[in-house]
């Protein structure tokens, strides 16, 4: 009678036996992960979210700190306080100049929600100090020019407020 030998008698047969029952125990215990067509579209999305909550971030913090925006752009109340319900809502100008400046406007425009002008036309406001009908801006309107980013984050912020404006 002849012996037949296998090859998972062999030592190169049991070290190849091993590695295959440990990697079938992990496909079981831990199992490698596959993500779907949707999880990855939704961690997608999340990170897209979090980087426009980053942009809109940015814009309110030179919205807020930088640019002083809220000053003009917002009503005051009866004691002369910035009316923060209305948030960029627009408001009369409170301050005049000492002397007549032809063109100083009595109203800063409403800017949150929807601003007046294109996103590229507020960007290029923004970035140059040239309105939207190409002339330069009116004082007391300050010059801007900001980076095409910091413009960005600006605008950004600006169309998250809905104030119902």
């Amino acid at each position: 009678m002849t012996v037949r030998r296998t090859i998972l008698s062999s030592p190169i047969g049991g070290l190849i036996a091993g590695l295959l029952s440990a990697t079938f125990l992990w496909f079981i215990i831990d199992g490698p992960y596959v993500a779907s067509a949707q999880e990855s579209k939704r961690s997608q999305e999340g990170a897209q979210t979090s980087a426009h909550a980053k942009l809109v971030a940015r814009g309110r913090y030179i919205v807020e700190g930088v640019a002083g925006c809220g000053y003009c752009h917002t009503p005051r109340d009866e004691n002369g306080d910035i009316d923060r319900s209305k948030w960029l809502a627009g408001a009369p100008v409170f301050y005049q100049p000492a002397q007549r400046v032809p063109g100083w406007p009595t109203t800063a425009p409403r800017i949150s929600g929807s601003p007046p002008g294109s996103d590229a036309e507020m960007i290029t406001l923004l970035t140059t100090s040239v309105s939207r009908n190409g002339r330069p801006l009116r004082s007391p309107m300050p010059s801007f020019k900001m980076t095409r980013p910091d413009a960005e984050a600006v605008v950004a912020y600006l169309k998250s407020l809905n104030l119902g404006h």
